[in-house]
């Protein structure tokens, strides 16, 4: 009985693809894990996150790590700037996620966050803004060039009664094309660590970088609205 490979091979160079991407052209769907620290669990130490990035056949795609200092990660908390550097199963970085440290309040909206996605590493693919609403959470979608070309929205304050959150992934226009979903992982691990998961679905058609930058979007979501502040 063969055994389904768990690492995702990478795909040949496509032109006009940024290097390291080739796989996102075939995926609508992605899942996003959060490594539970066992440090975290036990005395709510903060650690650098980590995720595990699958396709929808639990195959390893990318991995991605938080870059901080433990100053930085105890004292801001979810506030806390950060680079996420998204790597192959090679241990090649394709993507770089940078967000400047910025206070955040949905009273004032001087303090609205903001992220740039990089793939690779110096070449910029857009950004993700922070739009001010006093109760809903709206983000902007920008390409390279400084182009709003999507829109993100969740429900009231982050917040759902239900066992998943779905953050839209709208057109300009207001069409829904897609959803970043926090999942409920189960009490235990809601309680007592800040690890999550979350499932991203977009058009197979829509540009690789933004699909790229929707990954960005998810660790910006996260911090946000789910990092527990110790």
């Amino acid at each position: 009985m063969q055994h389904m490979n768990m690492y995702m091979v990478p795909n040949e160079g496509i032109p006009g693809c940024p290097p390291g991407l080739e796989y996102l052209t075939e995926i609508d769907q992605l899942l996003i894990k959060q490594k539970v620290e066992l440090i975290e669990a036990l005395v709510g130490f903060e650690s650098n996150n980590k995720y595990e990035i699958r396709n929808t056949l639990g195959q390893n795609v990318y991995y991605a790590v938080e870059e901080n200092d433990c100053l930085t990660r105890q004292c801001c908390g979810p506030l806390r700037s950060f680079t996420m550097r998204i790597l192959d199963n090679f241990g090649q970085e394709i993507i770089t996620v940078n967000r400047p440290l910025k206070c955040m309040s949905c009273f004032f909206p001087c303090c609205l966050q903001e992220l740039e996605v990089q793939a690779p590493l110096g070449n910029t693919v857009g950004y993700i803004l922070q739009q001010w609403h006093p109760f809903f959470p709206k983000f902007i979608v920008q390409n390279e060039h400084r182009q709003p070309v999507l829109k993100l929205q969740g429900p009231f304050c982050g917040w759902s009664c239900l066992p998943d959150v779905d953050f839209e992934i709208l057109t300009m226009d207001g069409v829904s094309i897609g959803k970043i979903s926090k999942q409920w992982t189960g009490l235990l691990r809601e309680m007592f660590t800040d690890a999550d998961n979350f499932g991203i679905q977009f058009p197979m058609d829509l540009d690789v970088r933004m699909k790229a930058v929707m990954i960005g979007a998810c660790f910006l979501i996260d911090f946000m609205f789910f990092e527990t502040n110790n």
